[in-house]
């Protein structure tokens, strides 16, 4: 009798790239909607490869393809399985790659109103030209925060929202007391609307704590503030850099291994919830350009429902008014 061999392959992770825009019904965040069945049935509607793409760098690409991984692309986002033999060392390391598809996505995506520059800045003593941009998100699994304990327990890769800060900008998601709240304009003397009394009840949305602080070379000036050094692993379209490390030790439930470095039996999913922008709706008589009406606090964009009770806006440009370089306000003009 010929000898039967048999490899089963385990997930050792998936990422899951969701954005509220396409996710949420009008006002409702996807996460409180009353109706399992309407979310399950959202998430099957839902792909995020019309407006991203995510891939492996050219250095985890080596490195799934040693440790016999498969990788695949899905609507979610990303999974990589591994065969069940397969020891993964300790020290590994998987970098992504996202970037963007859709012209419109920095329109109804929240905190992307500050572009992303790339600098480049020749370093004398080493010869060298540093590559930088501005305002490029890192999430990794180190550092990722959750919500939900025991099954219900949700690993996000951004980390924990913080506190209000004084260089915030507009579109700032910070935690007050047990809030959740987004500033409305720049800081000094933003102000905020309330997206809901008890954070942990929504997700941890991409925010601006998750963009680095860049630490340059001594000696090494006009680096930006926060973001990435680009190299030939990342290129200059990443719009956000994903950093997978096999072991967690503060919380295990992020690690990709088991102790003796097989994939777990349950592989962890981890999530990046983008927040779909709001902005406050003016509306203006299409004939005549006059104003007729404006409410009074910022509404969410979505694809699905309204948030308001008149004519939502359209997919296109939001208008950011300004008080000389500062943000006062996110502007959505309808006319009709």
């Amino acid at each position: 009798m010929a000898e039967s061999l048999k490899s089963g392959y385990q997930r050792l992770f998936e990422i899951r790239l969701l954005h509220h825009y396409w996710l949420d019904e009008g006002a409702t965040v996807f996460d409180v909607m009353p109706s399992q069945e309407k979310r399950d049935t959202r998430l099957l509607s839902y792909d995020m490869r019309s407006f991203l793409a995510v891939a492996p760098t050219a250095a985890a690409a080596r490195v799934l393809k040693d440790l016999a991984c498969v990788y695949r692309n899905t609507s979610l986002g990303c999974i990589v399985a591994v065969p069940e033999s397969t020891v993964v060392p300790d020290d590994a390391t998987f970098e992504f790659i996202v970037t963007v598809q859709d012209s419109i996505f920095y329109d109804y995506t929240a905190l992307t109103l500050r572009p992303q520059k790339i600098r480049e800045l020749y370093y004398q003593p080493g010869d060298t030209t540093y590559r930088y941009k501005e305002n490029v998100p890192v999430l990794s699994n180190l550092t990722g925060a959750s919500r939900g304990n025991g099954v219900n327990k949700v690993l996000f890769l951004s980390s924990e929202i913080p506190a209000p800060a004084a260089e915030d900008q507009v579109e700032s998601l910070v935690i007050s007391g047990n809030a959740l709240l987004q500033l409305t304009g720049d800081q000094p003397g933003a102000g905020t609307q309330q997206l809901d009394a008890q954070a942990t009840n929504l997700p941890v949305f991409v925010h601006q704590g998750d963009v680095p602080v860049i630490v340059p070379p001594a000696g090494l000036v006009g680096a930006p503030a926060r973001g990435v050094r680009l190299t030939g692993d990342i290129p200059d379209r990443v719009a956000v850099l994903i950093r997978l490390s096999a072991l967690r030790s503060d919380d295990t439930d992020f690690s990709l291994i088991d102790s003796e470095g097989h994939a777990k039996a349950t592989g962890p999913v981890f999530e990046i919830r983008f927040k779909n922008r709001s902005t406050t709706w003016q509306y203006f008589d299409k004939s005549t350009g006059a104003s007729i009406f404006a409410e009074s606090d910022p509404l969410p964009l979505t694809f699905y429902g309204n948030a308001g009770s008149r004519q939502k806006p359209s997919e296109g440009l939001v208008k950011a008014v300004q008080s000389g370089s500062k943000v006062t306000q996110l502007v959505s003009e309808i006319f009709i």
